[in-house]
């Protein structure tokens, strides 16, 4: 599955952009400091700097989804969307 977080314009030269998963009230990192974190780092990948690609999907997978984006020279330093996933 490919989750997409666009950024439209920006002149930060090299926003950072994190993406987390929130399951039952819970926020865990899956895209963090430039690299996947726990399960995701054998099953995930990162594609032209914005998409989550992930592999394998199981119902486990099922949550939403944050892709956080900072860029400190813009005039909005931090935005954010939320992505609901539902593994069938």
């Amino acid at each position: 599955v490919e989750l997409s977080c666009i950024i439209k314009s920006t002149v930060t030269p090299d926003p950072r952009i994190e993406w987390k998963k929130i399951r039952d009230g819970e926020t865990s990192y899956v895209f963090f400091d430039n690299k996947m974190q726990g399960d995701f780092a054998s099953r995930a990948e990162i594609l032209s700097r914005t998409s989550l690609v992930i592999k394998n999907t199981t119902r486990m997978d099922t949550a939403t989804y944050r892709c956080e984006v900072a860029a400190p020279s813009d005039t909005k330093t931090i935005d954010e969307i939320n992505i609901q996933l539902t593994v069938q």
